[in-house]
């Protein structure tokens, strides 16, 4: 179904019993954001917040994609998967064989369809410009600061048009503006994206580059630009196939260049100049749970602001997960499922993307498994499939398992598993926020094939030792290597042969060292895969070690096998290390800064506390900022 527009939303929010307004005063600078991050881990992702005394005169909406109904509603599906369904409905009616006159008029109601999702540009004035600000300033805007090292405010849920100059072809993305100035922000596009490509275009043509921004509208607008596309689709198209009626754009006042939804409770139009120099933009505390380092971009002049006249500015935070953009991403793996089976790896069965992974770094996937090497050619195939070159650590499992089972998947894994063989690195393109590559978005990645092996496929010398008991064992490990501040061994009494190591390194070349000294052990044998974290980490707390593990490790730098020859010397055990500690240039010869990872300041913890009972939220929640309070190195963006 189509939304009206934000307002219409927020009304079915309430109806649903989906939102909490809140009439007390917040303050934009923090104290929103350490709400909705108290809200958005309760549990099932709390409810939608709508600010409505926020110092200015405009609300704010906050987590209102925060949980699996809030974006069904967003999207208007009573299931993710419903969206799935209907794309591999409509690729297979296109892609099925039209042998006879009555197949090909089948197809005519379809286009009919089709034609009705495409973009409208209507003359005249849309809601989004009731009211226009041509002297505009950004600052009677209630845009948040986020986190206590941020370099300022940012616009959080941007919806960011911009045209490539020769073909006029439009893209909408989302990318977070720095307030810089009454006048002024960032513009955080990332090399890889379509905007940066457009922008590109402007500097060889030696032209001012029109960029506009909606903000509310439609809540399916702000999953569009999320959505990882195709460069020639137009993402309103995407839009207009999932509400079911097409958008409807209105040309800027300032930016006739730049078409716009209607609908939207704010546009700020302006431009960049490619020549300009760029600004110094961030830190700003990111998806990753860690915050992203300060780097030049370019510059956005606001030429004009235009609102309806009961404007609501919506926004999200992000930082350690779960939070809001966990669905998001989950709607875009349910989604996306279908084009990727369909038109690329016909083999794939479902795909799963864990909070803890945040997106890129940790995809599960499962397949229709024929024959021998098939888990290989699978995990080529998603290497260079759009957005899925930037993941990082790929498991791929077969169609006897059911890979939202965490627990049953890891064991099928590893009961398939030969760390020797079954474990693939390479090197490619990674997220330009991924901090543990050696290089800015170029680092490794890691295939893990947790399918049932055929013949060929095995190696016959492969004899796993047997497991020790591992109450003494644990003791022996511990007393032996004083760096190892905690063992997790609680996996093994699962049938998961995998240690988590919370290790203090000290000294070059730690971690190698110490892999290779343990694996040798027979405390070891049986154990197929350790992973190493930092000593400030519980690996007891396994959704936590998974977090700092998953975004503190590039696998083909970061990993150790040790081979153990058996007495008859034709077999061997092997065990993989794998290292997600903080990188050093002392220790590892690392040579970029390390981002801290994001957690509130002392004084808003202690404003928002002291406001609880007039939020009308319900019982008093910590922040979860508090868990993580042991686990910062100072209190700067960067690691000293």
């Amino acid at each position: 179904m189509a939304w009206s527009d934000q307002h219409q939303f927020i009304q079915a929010l309430e109806r649903a019993g989906e939102l909490v307004r809140i009439k007390t005063f917040v303050d934009p600078k923090w104290e929103i954001a350490e709400i909705t991050d108290r809200v958005s881990k309760s549990g099932g992702g709390g409810k939608a917040l709508l600010f409505e005394n926020t110092g200015t005169d405009f609300p704010v909406l906050m987590n209102a994609y925060g949980s699996e109904r809030r974006m069904c509603m967003a999207l208007g599906v009573e299931h993710l998967d419903d969206v799935a369904r209907e794309i591999e409905g409509l690729f297979k009616l296109l892609s099925a064989p039209k042998e006879s006159m009555l197949d090909k008029l089948k197809l005519i109601p379809k286009l009919g369809t089709f034609a009705s999702w495409i973009p409208k540009v209507r003359s005249g004035k849309g809601i989004c410009q009731e009211v226009i600000q041509l002297d505009p300033d950004l600052s009677k805007i209630p845009v948040i600061t986020c986190w206590p090292k941020d370099g300022g405010p940012f616009v959080t849920l941007p919806v960011i048009h911009t045209k490539d100059p020769i073909t006029q072809s439009r893209n909408v993305g989302m990318y977070r503006m720095q307030v810089i100035g009454p006048q002024l922000t960032g513009m955080h596009w990332h090399k890889h994206k379509v905007s940066a490509k457009h922008f590109s275009e402007y500097k060889k043509l030696n032209q001012r580059m029109p960029v506009a921004v909606a903000l509310g509208g439609d809540p399916v607008y702000a999953y569009s630009a999320t959505a990882p596309l195709p460069e020639n689709v137009d993402e309103y198209m995407l839009a207009g196939f999932l509400r079911k009626k097409k958008v409807e754009l209105v040309r800027c006042i300032t930016q006739p260049e730049i078409e716009v939804p209607a609908d939207a409770d704010f546009i700020i139009e302006g431009y960049v100049d490619p020549h300009e120099e760029l600004i110094w933009e961030g830190p700003f505390g990111d998806h990753t749970g860690y915050y992203s380092l300060p780097d030049w971009y370019p510059r956005f002049h606001v030429t004009a602001i235009t609102h309806r006249k009961n404007a609501v500015y919506p926004a999200t935070i992000v930082g350690i997960p779960p939070q809001e953009d966990a669905w998001l991403g989950k709607a875009t793996e349910r989604i996306f499922l279908a084009p990727i089976k369909m038109t690329m790896v016909p083999e794939i069965l479902d795909m799963d993307m864990p909070v803890e992974g945040v997106f890129h770094n940790l995809v599960i996937t499962q397949i229709q498994k024929d024959y021998a090497g098939q888990a290989q050619k699978v995990m080529n195939a998603m290497w260079g499939a759009g957005q899925m070159m930037f993941n990082k650590i790929l498991v791929l499992a077969d169609q006897n398992t059911r890979i939202q089972d965490y627990r049953t998947l890891a064991q099928t894994v590893f009961q398939h598993l030969n760390p020797a063989t079954d474990v693939a690195f390479a090197s490619g393109p990674m997220d330009v926020l991924d901090h543990s590559c050696s290089k800015l978005g170029f680092g490794g990645k890691m295939s893990i094939d947790g399918t049932a092996k055929h013949p060929e496929e095995q190696a016959d010398e492969y004899r796993p030792r047997p497991l020790m008991n591992w109450n003494q064992a644990k003791q022996n490990l511990k007393s032996d290597f004083p760096e190892i501040a905690a063992i997790n061994d609680q996996l093994i009494s699962e049938n998961i042969p995998v240690l988590l190591v919370a290790i203090k390194k000290d000294r070059p070349g730690h971690f190698r060292s110490l892999h290779k000294k343990m694996a040798q052990r027979n405390e070891l044998g049986g154990i197929k895969m350790v992973l190493y974290v930092e000593h400030t980490v519980d690996p007891l707390d396994l959704s936590t070690a998974l977090w700092r593990f998953c975004n503190n490790m590039d696998p083909k730098r970061d990993s150790e096998l040790v081979r153990v020859e058996s007495e008859d010397g034709f077999h061997y055990d092997a065990c993989l290390g794998l290292d997600g500690t903080r990188k050093t240039k002392e220790f590892d010869g690392f040579h970029r800064d390390w981002p801290n990872i994001i957690v509130a300041n002392e004084e808003t913890i202690r404003s928002v506390d002291a406001k609880w009972d007039s939020l009308g939220i319900g019982p008093f929640l910590p922040s979860p900022s508090l868990k993580f309070k042991g686990q910062i190195y100072g209190e700067e963006a960067v690691v000293s």
